[in-house]
C-alpha cells in the first residue's frame, strides 16, 4: 500500500477537538479543494508553492513533487470525492499547536475505486486556511 503525507508523519487527532465557526471551517474547506483541484490537475508545484509555510519547511518543492507524482499518478484521473468527515483541532501529533481542519474525503478514481483522501488545512501566520498535510490510503 502506498502512502503519501506531506508533513512526513501521519497527522493524528489529539485531545478533543473544539468547534470552530461555520465561516472558518467553510474557509478551511474551501481552502482544501482548491489545493485539491491542484494535485488533480498534477499541477504539484503549485501545489507546494500555495501550502501552509509549516508544508514547505517540512519537505522541499522536488521532493513533494516527486512523492505525490509517485503516488497519484498510477491512480489515474479523479472520478468522484465527497466529503465524509470534518474535525477541527488545536493539536495534532508531530505538529505545533494551531487551527487546524482534518478533512476526510471518499475518492475513486480511475485506476483506484476506493481510497480514503486526509487533508488537513490549518490557519497560517497571516490568517489564511492553507494545506499543511494529505494523506491518501
Amino acid at each position: 500500500m502506498k502512502r503519501l503525507v506531506g508533513l512526513g508523519t501521519l497527522l493524528v487527532l489529539v485531545a478533543c477537538s473544539q468547534q470552530a465557526s461555520n465561516e472558518e471551517t467553510a474557509q478551511a474547506e474551501a481552502a482544501a479543494r482548491s489545493w485539491l483541484g491542484l494535485v488533480d490537475a498534477a499541477d504539484y508545484a503549485r501545489s507546494w508553492d500555495t501550502a501552509a509555510a509549516y508544508f514547505r519547511n517540512s519537505i522541499s518543492q522536488p521532493q513533494w513533487v516527486s512523492r505525490v507524482s509517485a503516488v497519484r499518478g498510477p491512480l489515474g484521473d479523479l472520478k468522484s470525492r465527497q466529503e465524509s468527515s470534518t474535525q477541527f483541532t488545536h493539536s495534532l501529533s508531530g505538529a505545533p499547536d494551531g487551527e487546524y481542519v482534518v478533512i476526510q474525503f471518499r475518492t475513486s478514481f480511475e485506476h483506484k475505486a476506493a481510497a480514503t483522501e486526509t487533508v488537513t488545512p490549518m490557519k497560517d501566520a497571516d490568517g489564511q486556511w492553507r494545506v499543511s498535510g494529505y494523506y491518501i490510503r
